[in-house]
């Protein structure tokens, strides 16, 4: 299996910066180059990959995939931070290791730049980001991986190790948003109770969305692993919040496949189908989990069938030697006001399109296989 998905990822490798071919949205909708979360899915990835394998190749072309946006005086193709984006942050966090590795300025400039977003980006009442400008008031899953983990890391490295906002933040999360009977969190919260798709009382959506939830415990799972580990009580709330997240979806693993479901609590209803992209967070998750002492041992044969279930069921070989990895939700979200087929509904979350090869996929199984890498060392 470890020489196929070698092959896949060399195919992918043939992309160029300004048309990706894991970046399926961009290439759908014919979006200008801009620094963005999915190629930054792919560039994490593959610098996870070159610190595990050593092989140059995926340094090499991660910095000339970077250099393209990143320019000499720090700023950034595409990047704006008074847009206000969680999603903007994310492909940020690559530029640590890339200085670190070159020890080129202008990533330290740019690094600069990003967090200039962090200190201004506006908040909820309760003290969480904005998942983005264009929605206020509103916390997504999927935020606090855009965020947390570039937050951590430049406060572990630049901060003094000032970690009590970024606990708090995921404190809210489970304060908010976690469902105590079915032990899973809700996509969605509106702090302000308005949005068409918010519970009046609660503010939170209608429903569980597994890629979602796997951003959520991959963000806990990376921040865990930016954090200093002498910084005790944050550390632990962390690590619990881990276990707590990890045991809670594991409820709803499908026992053949070992995967999970799109709409994760309903496995079997008609439309439902096992998803990749968040099925491959989950189990990158374990497995770095049990890497960092955070999940005990056991976890790591789950991490691991999770893992060569998605291999086994959607990454194929065409007849002509073609890899291509399926089962991707291409993307879901929630509003905004204009646009009521993203109401949190059962129906809208099995409605997006299903693609192939995009990186909200790909990049958490590479992440999975660096795991499954350093178990087999």
């Amino acid at each position: 299996m470890n020489a196929i998905i070698d092959k896949y990822i060399d195919k992918l490798m043939t992309s160029t910066p300004d048309m990706p071919l894991w970046n399926i949205e961009s290439i759908k909708h014919g979006k200008k180059p801009a620094w963005n979360y999915i190629d930054g899915c792919m560039m994490t990835s593959l610098i996870e990959l070159y610190k595990t394998t050593k092989d140059e190749k995926y340094i090499n072309f991660v910095k000339k995939f970077t250099d393209y946006y990143v320019h000499d005086d720090g700023t950034i193709l595409g990047y704006d931070p008074q847009k206000y984006s969680t999603d903007d942050i994310c492909e940020s966090r690559i530029l640590f290791d890339l200085l670190d590795i070159t020890g080129n300025p202008k990533y330290d400039k740019a690094i600069e730049l990003t967090f200039t977003q962090i200190k201004t980006h506006p908040r909820t009442k309760e003290g969480n980001f904005w998942h983005k400008k264009i929605y206020p008031n509103q916390v997504w899953l999927d935020g606090l991986y855009m965020a947390q983990p570039f937050y951590t890391r430049y406060q572990t490295l630049r901060g003094k190790m000032n970690y009590q906002d970024i606990v708090k933040q995921f404190k809210n999360v489970r304060k908010l948003m976690f469902n105590e009977t079915d032990k899973l969190y809700y996509h969605g919260y509106d702090s302000s109770r308005e949005l068409f798709w918010a519970d009046k009382k609660t503010g939170l959506s209608k429903n569980y969305w597994l890629r979602s939830i796997g951003w959520f415990t991959v963000a806990l799972v990376d921040v865990l692993d930016y954090m200093d580990e002498q910084m005790y009580d944050e550390y632990a709330t962390i690590k619990a919040l881990l276990k707590e997240t990890i045991d809670g979806i594991l409820k709803y693993q499908d026992s053949e496949s070992k995967m999970f479901y799109q709409v994760p609590n309903f496995p079997g209803r008609e439309g439902n189908y096992l998803e990749t992209s968040g099925s491959a967070m989950i189990a990158y998750a374990i497995l770095k989990g049990v890497r960092l002492e955070a999940l005990p041992p056991r976890y790591k044969k789950i991490g691991l069938e999770i893992f060569d279930g998605i291999c086994n069921k959607y990454l194929s070989v065409k007849e002509d030697g073609d890899l291509n990895l399926g089962g991707i939700c291409l993307v879901a979200g929630l509003g905004p006001e204009k646009d009521l087929r993203r109401d949190g509904t059962y129906e809208y979350y099995i409605s997006e399109p299903v693609v192939e090869n995009d990186a909200k996929g790909v990049g958490p199984l590479i992440m999975a296989y660096t795991e499954v890498i350093k178990t087999e060392k």
